[in-house]
């Protein structure tokens, strides 16, 4: 178990020590993960910044992803799902919709500055866990599209399952947790406090 989200991000700064002083790009995805990436930026001394990332829902249920999309509106889809059952005009009034959520929230979260460019960084991604694992999935694609010169995922906790899958995708990977048993995230936090828009807005602009 871990206390919470705070431990976590202390416990994977450690574990990231050698990527101190070399001007590491450190991405939460939010909510949960910002307050992780904070600390980790501060005792890496790196910059903190967040990548944007929504699911896709398939048609006949929206909580189950099909994909997902990034913030420049590039869709990245799930290999398994038989998309010739998913109609074009829905995936695209998706995409859009899913869009317009991540720019609203981009404006929010960092309203005086685009996302910081991670080409030739040294790029950590953060997570307070992983369920599924499509929108870390998405955010790596997203990430290495942009050309970074390496790509690391830090996450508190994920089932051994959906770490191997983030393995093949990232350079490096520092899991805290890998339980067998994993059915929830929130399952191996004691603290696993909701996480307000104020609360990212706060820690990004410190």
């Amino acid at each position: 178990m871990l206390q919470n989200r705070e431990e976590a991000g202390i416990k994977l700064a450690q574990e990231l020590i050698i990527y101190q002083n070399q001007n590491p790009l450190v991405l939460a995805i939010p909510r949960g993960a910002v307050s992780m990436a904070h600390i980790i930026a501060q005792r890496l001394k790196g910059d903190l910044d967040v990548v944007l990332v929504h699911k896709l829902g398939h048609p006949l249920n929206k909580e189950f992803a099909i994909g997902a999309v990034d913030e420049d509106g590039r869709i990245y889809l799930d290999d398994d799902i038989e998309l010739d059952q998913i109609p074009v005009k829905y995936l695209e009034s998706e995409r859009i919709s899913q869009l317009e959520k991540l720019k609203q929230r981009r404006k929010l979260y960092t309203p005086i500055h685009k996302a910081i460019n991670p080409k030739n960084r040294i790029v950590i991604i953060v997570d307070d866990g992983i369920a599924t694992g499509w929108t870390l999935k998405a955010a790596i694609q997203a990430i290495k599209d942009r050309k970074p010169a390496k790509i690391i995922v830090a996450v508190g906790v994920a089932s051994p399952r959906v770490i191997q899958e983030i393995k093949n995708l990232a350079d490096e990977v520092v899991c805290l947790l890998t339980p067998t048993n994993f059915m929830a995230v929130g399952q191996f936090y004691h603290d696993f406090s909701q996480v307000s828009d104020d609360d990212v807005i706060n820690l990004l602009r410190s």
